[in-house]
């Protein structure tokens, strides 16, 4: 994609305007892909809800991925080994955020919450987004401040009785603060941590930092019994929803900012209420279709201007 993009520039070098089309559409791309990705996964945390503790699903997910990035990863980190060094501080809590803590919840909100009530309270993370953006310095307009409220009174409405609540719509609101603030996190990554270095080295460090977690889960709940069942939508969340998913979501923040990645991520919540109905025979009532349009209709608001 640099050779294209190199060549593409040095064709038409004065041509000057037309040429942020291409990181942008990429970038776009790679936020569809992740978001499309992460609405199965949703469906996978609730499918194992009840037969894979949520710690463990969560720490088996990331030995997954840490497997499938091992190969492009391994060699590049080891090479840029100071540089993670001087900035582990960093390193430490996008790992903590995005790896250890952010799937964990999502593990645990599948528990008792229905796949599409994860979709669209994961919708409201985008929200986060753009409060990170105003603190560091981005200006919010009373259009983008209007559009978040619309999306926060969809979020209350939902958990506190527009639609059925449970205990784990709780977990996936701290799900969502976790994965904004992840993504928020991300501008600040050093250019030259290259991602597929940062990816298996966040993906090591949050997967040690499990290992405590797993134990117990393991020594009080017992571990669980590994058939087609539970293996595959392990290689599933490991591969897909991890390795891949992360490595896009991570570039489409590099390229178009969290903000402007977190308007393709509103796609989520018809993509798992769908996914959910189809798979799980979940259904979607009027309430949860209402609070969806109402989240769907702050969040495009909120983040669609500046204005």
């Amino acid at each position: 994609m640099a050779v294209a993009e190199h060549r593409i520039s040095t064709a038409a070098p004065t041509t000057a305007r037309p040429g942020p089309a291409a990181p942008v559409a990429l970038g776009i791309g790679l936020a569809v892909l992740a978001t499309l990705v992460w609405s199965g996964s949703f469906v996978t945390s609730r499918a194992l809800g009840d037969s894979v503790p949520p710690v463990q699903h969560a720490f088996w997910r990331w030995v997954v991925a840490l497997a499938a990035v091992a190969p492009f990863g391994a060699r590049r980190a080891w090479r840029q080994r100071a540089l993670i060094r001087r900035h582990l501080g960093f390193v430490l809590l996008a790992s903590l955020l995005g790896v250890t803590v952010y799937n964990t919840l999502v593990n645990q909100a599948g528990v008792t919450t229905p796949a599409a009530n994860m979709g669209m309270i994961m919708a409201a993370s985008p929200v986060l987004m753009a409060l990170w953006d105003r603190a560091g310095g981005v200006r919010l307009g009373p259009r983008r401040v209007a559009g978040l409220f619309i999306a926060c009174a969809g979020v209350l409405l939902l958990v506190g009785g527009g639609a059925s609540f449970s205990a784990g719509d709780l977990w996936m609101i701290a799900a969502a603060c976790c994965f904004g603030s992840y993504s928020a996190l991300l501008r600040r990554r050093p250019a030259e941590l290259g991602g597929a270095a940062f990816l298996f080295t966040t993906f090591l460090f949050g997967t040690l930092m499990l290992v405590p977690a797993h134990a117990a889960s393991v020594a009080v709940q017992g571990g669980f019994s590994p058939s087609p069942g539970t293996v595959l939508p392990l290689l599933y969340v490991g591969i897909a929803s991890s390795a891949v998913a992360f490595f896009a979501w991570n570039r489409a923040v590099s390229l178009i900012g969290p903000t402007r990645a977190g308007i393709v991520y509103y796609l989520q919540p018809v993509c798992v209420a769908l996914l959910s109905w189809a798979l799980l025979a979940e259904p979607t009532g009027w309430a949860q279709a209402g609070c969806m349009a109402l989240i769907l209709s702050g969040v495009v608001l909120g983040a669609g201007s500046r204005t």
